[in-house]
């Protein structure tokens, strides 16, 4: 598995683990933030990949220690894999306190579910090494408990699903446009209303933002590339305004 350095200063890397073959299953990325002798990992994948995500985690962190998984929703993509991290490391895991009591359904060993920690709903702060990292809330995007990355050192924002793409053979959009058929329809049908965008684009539009970086397909750098992929989820029709007509009594 390859490995991409998104910011490496004083200390502190944030590394990107491509998307890996999960099978019939979808593709996904992996992210490790390092600060000093610590490390993060965010959504570490399910089972397919588990092996893989795990040896090139050891190879990007080095002699770091694995402090913090961050599972940003419940998704088998990201959580269906957690008892091998709890079970092999010493770390943490946290997830939204609306998912918590579900984790031991993806078979989390008893002798490790204590250190999965529950997330409130207006989020918090994490402290990785010297630094802190800010977990915000994205609820319903597309998960009822959602909550994206924020690193203020490198200026990436870790978005899950909100900004993925499907089908792109580049790791890095450079056309917008071209880009947005590979992300509207995963974005109309799984994203719950415009409402909650609106609501995350308030939150999010006064970050100091240099990457965008989803859980799936191709990230976002710049901050026009950036301004423009916020005003189309501004004026995206999506979830319950896209589809109310579906229901209805089949006939």
């Amino acid at each position: 598995m390859s490995q991409i350095v998104l910011f490496d200063e004083g200390g502190h890397r944030n590394i990107l683990l491509p998307e890996q073959d999960a099978g019939a299953g979808v593709a996904s990325n992996q992210h490790i933030v390092i600060d000093g002798q610590s490390a993060l990992l965010l959504d570490p994948g399910g089972t397919k990949v588990y092996r893989d995500v795990f040896t090139a985690a050891a190879k990007a962190k080095q002699t770091a220690k694995l402090e913090i998984v961050f599972l940003s929703h419940q998704d088998p993509d990201i959580v269906a894999a957690l008892n091998g991290w709890l079970m092999t490391t010493e770390a943490r895991a946290v997830v939204s306190k609306l998912w918590h009591r579900f984790i031991p359904h993806f078979g989390s060993d008893k002798l490790v579910y204590s250190r999965v920690d529950p997330l409130p709903d207006e989020g918090t702060v994490l402290k990785l090494g010297g630094c802190e990292l800010l977990v915000l809330p994205a609820h319903f995007l597309h998960s009822v408990g959602n909550f994206h990355l924020y690193d203020p050192r490198s200026k990436i924002l870790y978005t899950g699903d909100l900004g993925a793409s499907l089908g792109e053979d580049y790791r890095e959009v450079s056309d917008l446009a071209a880009h947005i058929p590979l992300m509207e329809g995963f974005h109309r049908r799984y994203m719950s209303s415009n409402a909650a965008l609106r609501a995350w684009l308030k939150m999010v539009r006064p970050l100091d933002i240099e990457i965008v970086a989803p859980q799936h397909g191709a990230l976002m750098r710049g901050r026009p590339m950036i301004d423009a992929f916020f005003d189309w989820l501004e004026g995206l029709e999506c979830g319950i305004d896209y589809m109310p007509d579906v229901f209805r009594v089949p006939a």
